[in-house]
C-alpha cells in the first residue's frame, strides 16, 4: 500500500468536509447525481476521445501502482549486487556473471549481466541498455499524460456543469427558496471539477512521475554497474562507481 496516496486522498476530502462545516455549507448538497455524472462521465469520455484503447487498458495498472506501488530492486541493493558480483568475477571468472544472470528475475539486470557473459562491448551494452531506458520514459511518460490531461479536463467540466445548473436554475425564478437551492447545487460540479483535477488527477500524473524517475535511476546503476563488470572492475571501484547514485546521507550511514 503507498501509503502517502492514501493519507493524501484522505487528507484532501476531510479539509473538503470540514471546511463546508465552519463555512456553514450543507454537506448533504454533495449528493447531487447530476454533478458526479458531468465530472466523472465527462472526464472519463474526454479521455476516450483523446487517448487510444491500447493506452487506456493501462489505466487500471496505473491505479494499482499509485495506491500500491510498484515493487523495484532499492539502490543498496543494487550496490550489494554488483560489489558482490565483482568480488566473484575475479575469483571465478565470467561464469560467476553467468550464473548470477541466470538466476535474477529481473528482465533488465538479467539482459545487462548476460551481454557482459556474453563479451558484448562496452559500447554495444551502453547502446542497447540506454535505449531500453529511453524507451520505458517514453512509455511512462504517455502513461502520466493521462491522468494530467484528465486534470485539465475536470475542472472545465465542472465549469460546464455550473452553467447547465444555471440553465436549470433559471427556470426556478418565481420561487425564491427553490431558486436558492438549484443555485447550491449548480456549484457541486465545478466543486468536483477542480477537486478531482487538483486532488487527484494532476497530483497522480506528478506521482506516477517520481515513480519513473526513480526506477529510470535504479536502471542507470545497473547499467553503471554492468559496464563496471565489462571492464574488469575490482570490487573496490565498483564501490567507488556506485556510490554516487546513493546520497551522501545514506552513504555515511552505511559506513558507520
Amino acid at each position: 500500500m503507498e501509503k502517502s496516496t492514501v493519507i493524501g486522498l484522505s487528507a484532501g476530502i476531510a479539509s473538503i468536509g470540514i471546511g463546508m462545516y465552519l463555512k456553514g455549507a450543507d454537506p448533504h448538497a454533495l449528493i447531487n447525481p447530476a454533478a458526479y455524472l458531468i465530472i466523472f462521465a465527462g472526464t472519463a469520455a474526454a479521455l476516450f476521445n483523446a487517448f487510444t484503447m491500447e493506452e487506456l487498458k493501462r489505466f487500471p495498472t496505473l491505479c494499482k501502482i499509485i495506491f500500491c506501488g510498484k515493487p523495484q530492486m532499492s539502490k543498496q541493493e543494487v550496490f550489494d549486487l554488483f560489489v558482490g558480483l565483482a568480488k566473484s568475477a575475479k575469483q571465478e571468472g565470467i561464469m560467476a556473471i553467468e550464473k548470477k544472470a541466470s538466476e535474477i528475475e529481473d528482465p533488465f539486470i538479467k539482459s545487462t549481466l548476460s551481454m557482459v557473459a556474453d563479451g558484448f562491448s562496452a559500447d554495444f551494452i551502453y547502446e542497447t541498455a540506454e535505449n531500453d531506458i529511453k524507451q520505458m520514459e517514453e512509455r511512462h511518460r504517455a502513461n502520466a499524460s493521462i491522468f494530467s490531461q484528465g486534470g485539465m479536463y475536470a475542472p472545465t467540466l465542472g465549469v460546464l456543469g455550473a452553467v447547465i445548473g444555471l440553465i436549470a436554475a433559471l427556470g426556478n425564478l418565481s420561487d425564491i427558496d427553490k431558486l436558492g437551492h438549484s443555485i447550491a447545487a449548480a456549484f457541486v460540479a465545478t466543486l468536483l471539477g477542480i477537486f478531482t483535477g487538483y486532488v487527484c488527477w494532476h497530483p497522480f500524473a506528478n506521482k506516477l512521475k517520481r515513480i519513473s524517475a526513480a526506477e529510470v535511476e535504479v536502471k542507470k546503476m545497473i547499467l553503471e554497474g554492468a559496464l563496471a563488470l565489462q571492464s574488469g572492475a575490482s570490487s573496490m571501484a565498483m564501490e567507488a562507481k556506485l556510490q554516487a547514485f546513493i546520497p551522501a546521507s545514506e552513504r555515511k550511514a552505511r559506513q558507520d
